[in-house]
């Protein structure tokens, strides 16, 4: 199992922000957390990131934001171990902007003024990760460069101003599994909340529309259409993303074999595991747990 650092930031109630410019030859951060928000932008560079229960890419571009407590790391590609004079080599491979801010950062407001709505939502939906291709979008970048060498309100208002832009993207994708913890904005209807319920308990058994549907008070088509409005997945898709998400945990946890595995997390046959592990997450199983070591 892979060693985890709780990293202690200097933030606090009076000083809520830090931000800065970065620009190393690689990321060498080991697996760590932090209760604080962090948005990290990467003006140069690509590798992978282990976030929560999953790993992904990132590349020129990218904006990510990591919610209070998510486990991460941003991997750059391994170094080949040659040395070079040419300018290539030499020059610095990662850049860009990092931002963190304190867990309760502007809590009152943010809670309670309706205006704040889509932020509150943001940063609800931050506890899975969310990445942000913003190539294109020289507004955002503009702004996130400003926020570095902004003093005292200013500061905060640049911040609000990007998280609001945030918010609003429709290039955002999350980073961890559906099972890794429920999103809030479904948590927020109290119907959705009994069948998310149940289905942290019973994910990794087999489930029947009906017996499912009955927590509803709907029949089996009905619910399946409900269903997808609220999470914008299939309730086959949701539950199979659930057991993928338990999955990546044993194999990141446990020295539990791929079989048991399989077994353990409700799939029919270690065949099945293997197919519906790599379609979801773009590497077998067995790689998976290689990479996380």
């Amino acid at each position: 199992m892979k060693k985890i650092m709780n990293e202690k930031l200097t933030i606090t109630t009076s000083n809520p922000v830090r931000a800065r410019f970065y620009e190393y030859p690689r990321f060498t951060y080991p697996w760590h957390f932090h209760s604080e928000y962090e948005i990290i932008y990467v003006e140069k560079g690509e590798g992978d990131c282990l976030v929560g229960d999953s790993i992904i890419s990132y590349s020129k571009g990218d904006l990510i934001l990591f919610g209070s407590e998510l486990p991460h790391s941003m991997q750059s590609p391994p170094d080949d171990g040659e040395e070079s004079d040419n300018e290539e080599k030499s020059e610095l491979k990662v850049r860009g902007v990092n931002i963190q801010f304190e867990k309760d950062f502007m809590h009152y407001s943010i809670s309670q003024y309706s205006q704040f709505i889509p932020i509150r939502n943001l940063l609800e939906d931050a506890c899975r990760g969310i990445k942000f291709t913003i190539t294109r979008s020289g507004k955002i970048i503009k702004l996130l460069k400003q926020i570095p060498s902004a003093k005292g309100a200013d500061q905060i208002i640049l911040l609000l101003s990007l998280l609001q832009m945030m918010a609003i993207s429709n290039h955002k994708k999350y980073l961890t599994t559906s099972h890794y913890t429920p999103s809030p904005s479904i948590m927020r209807n109290e119907r959705m909340e009994k069948v998310i319920a149940y289905l942290n308990k019973h994910y990794t058994e087999s489930i029947g529309l009906d017996e499912i549907a009955s927590y509803t008070a709907m029949n089996p088509t009905a619910f399946c259409r409900y269903f997808k409005e609220n999470t914008g997945k299939t309730f086959k898709e949701y539950v199979l993303d659930m057991r993928i998400g338990y999955a990546c945990k044993l194999l990141n946890s446990s020295m539990m074999n791929i079989s048991q595995i399989s077994a353990t997390c409700g799939f029919e046959s270690p065949v099945h595991f293997n197919r519906i592990f790599k379609r979801v997450t773009g590497m077998t199983p067995t790689l998976y747990r290689e990479q996380m070591e």
